[in-house]
């Protein structure tokens, strides 16, 4: 009983957790689990958690396989995919998760106003400065990589383009190719967007799995070289690198939380105006601004770190497994799986890790982060895939750069997929 006490999942004792857990199972098969804020929060979080201390356990999905993180998405992702988990569950999640201002954009906002203010300013503006043009570049590099690879294998140019290609650089389902089929739709005479959608949705499921393996991969063969930056994309001092000692405070969390949220509302209203750019990007640019010129006082920024810290400790392996419960879909992804659209998909994340390898040696940038941030997540499921591929090769901390491309991009593949869809067909 003493050994069983000291083993802790996520800090909690495993007899505790087992109470957890067996509460979660017995009110799930009773019917009664509360399709709600409770309920799946508890259950995201304890299954979570649970995944995420396996993963990290065994052998060699530990040492080579991504451990807690890939396992948490995996065995989420199996869970649904083998309906051990009821489909009214998950159901409730995938609402719970995507819905307007869902657990997704309470997440995401706390990571953006933490990552963005918690960094330091000289290194937020260098590190911008080069990355934003090697992301666009290696987008371009990757577009005609793609088209090039379709010709030779006799997919075509416009059909590899425009059904692997662009899904996989718009920024996942509901920011990417939700409006990307409704684009495709209009733009065909005969356009149906459901029809089209199904189409897009293997590149973008399969994109996101072979974009954490690649970072996972990038993270591990070069984990000890010198083009590793553990986190940081452009060289710094040690001042820059510091981290604020900040004491944890209760009314702090809640002011941080606040202010969070209304920045997203401020990039919500502003989505409001300009609805082709999402309110992601929005968001980004104004705490840029707020960091940049050093706008916010420095007990709010540090409100907002401690925010961020409670967020992130907390339900990061719960983000994980509702993006397996509900967002990955086995039976999709299985209905495209052709040798020409694997060799497709892997073009595009291997060509756009390279390029952008390659661009961050030109411009002075670490080379792991910068193919992680820009050719890895230029390839993931928008701000779920950018979690999951972050939280593989342990590089949470770019989160802001990882949303930055990832929007700026998807915004630029909705304008262009308009242009070419009428262009090609």
């Amino acid at each position: 009983m003493k050994k069983l006490k000291e083993t802790k999942i996520s800090g909690i004792s495993l007899p505790l957790y087992a109470f957890f857990v067996a509460v979660i199972i017995v009110v799930t098969l009773l019917g009664k689990l509360p399709l709600d804020m409770v309920g799946l929060t508890l259950l995201l979080v304890t299954l979570g958690h649970l995944l995420y201390f396996i993963g990290e356990k065994l052998p060699i999905m530990n040492s080579y396989l991504g451990g807690g993180s890939v396992f948490t998405l995996i065995g989420a992702t199996l869970l649904s995919f083998f309906h051990i988990v009821p489909s009214n569950v998950i159901g409730a999640v995938s609402n719970f998760m995507g819905g307007k201002f869902g657990f997704l954009d309470f997440y995401i906002a706390a990571l953006i106003c933490g990552s963005i203010l918690g960094m330091n300013r000289n290194l937020l503006v260098k590190a911008s400065k080069k990355f934003i043009p090697i992301a666009l570049i290696t987008m371009v590099i990757g577009f005609f990589s793609v088209g090039l690879v379709g010709m030779l294998i006799g997919n075509g140019f416009a059909d590899s383009v425009m059904y692997v290609s662009m899904p996989m650089m718009s920024g996942g389902m509901g920011a990417g190719i939700t409006p990307l089929s409704q684009i495709y739709a209009a733009g065909l005479a005969h356009g149906n967007q459901a029809a089209i959608f199904s189409q897009l949705a293997p590149a973008v499921t399969f994109g996101n799995i072979l974009a954490i393996i690649g970072a996972l991969s990038i993270a591990k063969v070069f984990n000890k070289s010198k083009y590793n930056g553990h986190g940081t994309l452009v060289a710094a001092t040690k001042e820059e690198l510091a981290k604020p000692k900040i004491k944890l405070d209760a009314q702090q969390i809640g002011t941080g939380m606040l202010f969070a949220f209304a920045l997203l509302m401020a990039g919500d209203i502003l989505n409001k105006f300009f609805p082709n750019i999402h309110q992601y990007a929005f968001m980004i640019i104004i705490v840029f601004i707020l960091k940049a010129t050093n706008t916010v006082p420095k007990d709010l920024e540090e409100s907002v770190v401690i925010f961020n810290q409670v967020i992130m400790t907390n339900l990061t392996h719960a983000v994980l497994a509702g993006i397996g419960l509900a967002l990955i879909d086995l039976n999709t992804l299985a209905s495209a799986f052709t040798w020409q659209f694997v060799v497709l998909c892997l073009t595009s994340v291997v060509v756009m890790g390279l390029a952008s390898w390659f661009l961050a040696r030109l411009f002075g940038l670490y080379p792991v982060e910068t193919a992680i941030g820009a050719g890895m997540i230029n390839n993931s499921m928008g701000g779920t895939g950018n979690i999951a591929v972050l939280s593989a090769s342990d590089r949470m901390e770019m989160i802001a750069f990882a949303q930055m491309a990832n929007r700026l991009c998807g915004a630029i593949v909705l304008i262009f997929g308009g242009i070419l869809i009428r262009f090609f067909y």
